[in-house]
């Protein structure tokens, strides 16, 4: 796929709901905020989910800047978020995949169709403080997983 080929936006209108904005998205990487509002719950403090929704967009964004998607699509297995304190702020979370772990990945895309990566997930309030750890297995799959062929 050449550089310069427009990739598919995954689209989520839920996840689009709570405003999260992307700070920065390069190859393998990517940095988020989830903000307070519309994300506030009764006592005005970040309501759990958008942790989640935060953990697992940060998570998955270092993986879709590598693939092929005419070829590979992401997935979420699992996710686990542990919540340290409330956060009466925007929360900004941060996850990178090193140039070793991108050709670790691609090759098990090209050879078995699949690979898979886990992310431990740092979020951050607006004072630098972490207010929740989530822990994400990103599945990358091919179009053509599982494959026919096998008895």
């Amino acid at each position: 796929m050449s550089e310069t080929a427009q990739k598919p936006v995954y689209r989520v209108p839920f996840v689009e709901r709570t405003g999260m904005k992307k700070l920065e998205e390069r190859r393998g990487y990517s940095r988020l905020l989830m903000p307070l509002e519309p994300n506030a719950n009764h006592v005005d403090v970040m309501y759990m989910g958008a942790f989640t929704v935060l953990a697992e967009a940060v998570a998955a964004g270092p993986g879709i800047s590598i693939l092929d998607t005419a070829k590979y699509f992401p997935i979420i297995k699992d996710i686990y978020v542990d919540f340290h304190r409330m956060a009466a702020s925007d929360v900004t979370a941060e996850f990178s995949l090193s140039e070793d772990e991108i050709a670790a990945l691609l090759a098990d895309l090209e050879t078995k169709g699949r690979a898979t990566y886990v992310a431990e997930v740092p979020m951050l309030d607006d004072g630098g403080t972490v207010v929740a750890t989530g822990k994400v297995t990103v599945k990358l799959l091919s179009h053509n997983w599982p494959p026919k062929d096998v008895g």
